[in-house]
């Protein structure tokens, strides 16, 4: 068994965005928006209550101060605080529903294989992929969007 991390974004990006309504790197404007979709937020990990919750979208960098190569696309985080997901190694239980695509990265952003999981076996997915040693980190995108959620490292 690989041990794991799950990293959310940075506490210091959710709060900056919040307080600036822009998005970090870019400048690009901040949209606010009741919740028309599941997500996640990118910071506590969690679905969004549709239709009740507010979340904020804007642009982020997955790889950056990772990678020289940017890869920007839109993400959401809860328009009010929350916590940021905890680095403790398990693959978020509340996601585990979501189909995902499980992206392995080596050194130096180079895609090393993609696999799509609709099966509930994202967690095995992702540590047989980190038991490869070319393998730097995996990124958990969403299925149907496409968009960035989260990254898993070796602890």
């Amino acid at each position: 068994m690989v041990p794991i991390r799950v990293i959310a974004i940075p506490t210091k990006v959710a709060e900056s965005v919040r307080a600036t309504m822009k998005a970090p790197g870019y400048g690009h404007p901040a949209h606010t928006e009741v919740a028309a979709g599941y997500g996640p937020c990118r910071h506590c990990l969690r679905k969004f209550e549709i239709g009740k919750e507010r979340r904020v979208l804007f642009t982020y960098d997955p790889f950056f101060e990772i990678e020289n190569v940017p890869l920007p696309g839109p993400i959401f985080v809860h328009a009010n605080e929350c916590a940021r997901y905890p680095e403790d190694g398990v693959y978020p239980p509340e996601l585990r529903d979501v189909p995902a695509v499980l992206c392995a990265y080596g050194e130096g952003r180079k895609l090393l294989e993609e696999i799509r999981v609709t099966d509930r076996n994202q967690p095995a997915v992702a540590e047989t992929l980190l038991q490869r040693p070319e393998v730097r980190y995996v990124h958990i995108r969403d299925l149907s969007a496409g968009c960035y959620d989260f990254r898993i490292e070796r602890a």
